[in-house]
């Protein structure tokens, strides 16, 4: 069981954060990207993980921006990009 005494579902979350996503919470957007990322409720798809990551990163989301650091340095979802990689790490770090 999950928290609250509920099942955990995958797909019932991933409606929840699409929905509040489309509403630009960050948290939600940023849950998108680690759901795409990693293929929770939906096939994994890096490039849409770098979507959601950038759009909650933009926001100030510190673990988005990490995330999207992340996915620079690594060139998952974006073009291999360190100098875009260490702004996103900075961001990240001065919250």
């Amino acid at each position: 069981k999950g928290q609250y005494g509920l099942q955990p579902d995958d797909q019932t979350a991933l409606e929840w954060y699409a929905r509040a996503a489309e509403e630009n919470d960050p948290e939600a957007q940023f849950k998108l990207g680690v759901y795409h990322q990693y293929g929770r409720g939906v096939e994994a798809d890096a490039f849409m993980a770098s979507e959601w990551y950038m759009a909650a990163a933009e926001q100030g989301h510190a673990e988005a921006q990490f995330a999207l650091g992340l996915c620079y340095a690594k060139g998952v979802g974006v073009h291999k990009n360190h100098e875009l990689a260490c702004v996103w790490y900075s961001r990240a770090a001065h919250q």
